[in-house]
């Protein structure tokens, strides 16, 4: 299996345009090694030919454009994405679909609540009706495996992450299953297993189960310590209330991740404001002591 980080940070990536504090600004002056990052989104093929593209993130564009695989051979108009797997209905995952309005119809997988969003509070689905069209396939998350047409060698399995719906959805604040996925990808030649949740923000014993039968777990990265935010003076909020499991603490990522030290482990969505993405910080090095990889964009991973 061919696994390629298209984009590894959170919403509004890095450096987010309308900030100029911390490693942001440190970015825009040249005196830090941290690198630039698009919105999360990967690529996945059995082939390294046909590819789901795994959410649609704003900055899909770059992130085709920097990888030949995902674009079309010479002298001809096409890609070699196969299908689309939306994670979730929120617009860092699904803005990039109107990027993607030139082609063919779309062939779109998603859970139902995620459909409802798209077709109610956020109707991008709608809008493509008057573009390219939309092909939508519905994730059965008790479904025991799926295929996906287009994206052969390669099978799926969704599990359901505790998370609350976007703003927009029609039931804010009425949590649905389904409203937020961990992937479960599987080469159906090599037995790899890729397990995929930039959402996971409170991991239990199934999902426990899961990391540690996969070869690889990409997980949430987004926030260092629970108050990131609120110390950098850039927002209100706690990682807790959005829905994210910081690295640090007692009760952290990393100390979720420690149990699975046969698995490789990999940090994604990473925000702006996040300590990691300088890889001179101390917090940094806690990360990689730990065994933890912190993705960037172009990473690629072989399984």
């Amino acid at each position: 299996m061919h696994v390629r980080v298209l984009g590894s940070a959170a919403g509004g990536g890095f450096p987010q345009w309308n900030t100029n504090v911390g490693l942001n600004r440190q970015l825009h002056e040249g005196t830090t090694r941290a690198t630039a990052r698009t919105q999360s989104s990967i690529a996945v093929s059995a082939d390294g030919e046909r590819w789901l593209l795994v959410n649609a993130s704003p900055d899909v564009r770059q992130q085709i454009l920097d990888f030949p695989a995902l674009r079309p051979a010479p002298d001809t108009r096409g890609t070699g994405i196969g299908a689309i797997l939306l994670m979730d209905s929120q617009i860092d995952h699904t803005a990039g679909l109107m990027i993607l309005r030139e082609g063919d119809t779309l062939p779109i997988w998603s859970t139902r609540p995620v459909y409802e969003d798209l077709t109610t509070g956020l109707p991008l689905f709608k809008v493509l009706e008057h573009f390219c069209g939309v092909d939508w396939h519905e994730i059965d998350t008790a479904a025991s495996g799926f295929a996906i047409d287009g994206v052969p060698g390669l099978s799926f399995r969704a599990v359901e992450l505790s998370s609350a719906a976007p703003p927009y959805s029609p039931h804010r604040g009425d949590p649905h299953p389904g409203d937020n996925i961990g992937l479960i990808v599987t080469d159906d030649a090599t037995g790899g297993q890729l397990f995929y949740a930039p959402g996971l923000g409170a991991p239990d014993d199934e999902i426990a189960a899961i990391a540690r039968a996969a070869d690889c777990v990409l997980v949430d990265g987004t926030f260092f310590t629970e108050t990131e935010m609120i110390d950098q003076g850039v927002g209100t909020k706690a990682a807790a209330t959005m829905g994210h499991l910081p690295q640090s603490g007692d009760n952290g990522m990393l100390t979720w991740l420690a149990q699975f030290p046969g698995t490789r482990r990999v940090l994604i969505h990473i925000n702006n404001t996040n300590p990691i993405l300088d890889p001179d910080s101390p917090e940094r090095a806690t990360v990689e002591e730990a065994g933890v990889e912190v993705s960037y964009d172009g990473l690629e991973i072989k399984l």
